[in-house]
C-alpha cells in the first residue's frame, strides 16, 4: 500500500501542478500564445511583462495556489488514511516536489514550463509558513532595490532553506528527512532554472523590472 500511495501522490500533484495557468488565462483573454511573447515562459513575470498587470497578477495567485492545495489535499488525506507522522511528513514532501516539476516540465506543453517560484512559494507556504513569508521579505527587499525579478527569486531561494533551519518550528508537522531534503532540492531546481538570468546579470543585461524590452528571459 505505500507504493501506492506514493506513486499516486507523486502522479496526481504533478497533474496538479502542471495545469499551465498562465498560458490558459493569456489564451482565453487576449487570444495568444504566451509562448510566443517576451521570454516565452509561461510564468507571471512574463504574462506581466506582455502587457496584462491583471492576468500576471491572476496567473501568480493562481501558481501559489496550486502549490499549497498540493501540499494541503495530501496532508489532509494521510490524515484521512491515519498514516504514521513520519510517512504523513514524506509524502507532502513528494507532492511539493512533484508540483513544482509539473509547474516546470507541464505534459500539457510538451514539457516547456515556468521557472517554479510562484508554486515554491505556494508548496513552502504550505509546508514552512513563516520561513516562506521571511524569504519573500527577502524577495520583496531585493527587487524594491534592484528591480531584478530574477534576482530577487534567486536569493530569496536561497534564503529560505536557512530561513527553514533556523526559525523554530518552521516546518509543519514531520520534519522527516524527505522533507528536510525538499526544503533544499526545490530551492535548487529554482535556481538552477534561473541559469541564463544569473549569466545575465552578471553580464549586465538582464531585464530590469519596467523597462520596454522584450528579448530576455
Amino acid at each position: 500500500m505505500r507504493t501506492g500511495i506514493y506513486l499516486i501522490a507523486a502522479v496526481t500533484a504533478y497533474l496538479f501542478g502542471s495545469i499551465p495557468f498562465g498560458y490558459l488565462l493569456v489564451r482565453l483573454f487576449r487570444k495568444e500564445d504566451i509562448r510566443e511573447k517576451g521570454s516565452g515562459n509561461i510564468g507571471a513575470t512574463n504574462v506581466i511583462r506582455s502587457g496584462s498587470k491583471g492576468l500576471g497578477a491572476l496567473t501568480f495567485l493562481l501558481d501559489v495556489l496550486k502549490g499549497v492545495l498540493a501540499v494541503l489535499l495530501w496532508e489532509l488525506a494521510a490524515s484521512r488514511l491515519d498514516l504514521a507522522a513520519a510517512t504523513r511528513g514524506n509524502l507532502v514532501a513528494l507532492a511539493a516536489l512533484c508540483a513544482i516539476l509539473g509547474h516546470i516540465y507541464p505534459v500539457w506543453l510538451g514539457f516547456r514550463g515556468g521557472k517554479g517560484v510562484a508554486t515554491a512559494f505556494g508548496v513552502f507556504l504550505a509546508l514552512a509558513p513563516w520561513a516562506a513569508l521571511a524569504a519573500l521579505a527577502v524577495f520583496v527587499l531585493v527587487f524594491a532595490a534592484s528591480r531584478y525579478v530574477s534576482l530577487g527569486s534567486i536569493l530569496s531561494a536561497v534564503a529560505f532553506p536557512v530561513f527553514a533551519l533556523l526559525i523554530p518550528d518552521a516546518v509543519r508537522g514531520a520534519r522527516t528527512p524527505w522533507l528536510t531534503a525538499v526544503l533544499f532540492v526545490i530551492p535548487l531546481i529554482v535556481i538552477v532554472k534561473h541559469h541564463q538570468n544569473i549569466a545575465r546579470l552578471m553580464n549586465g543585461t538582464e531585464y530590469r523590472f519596467g523597462k520596454t524590452r522584450t528579448t530576455s528571459a
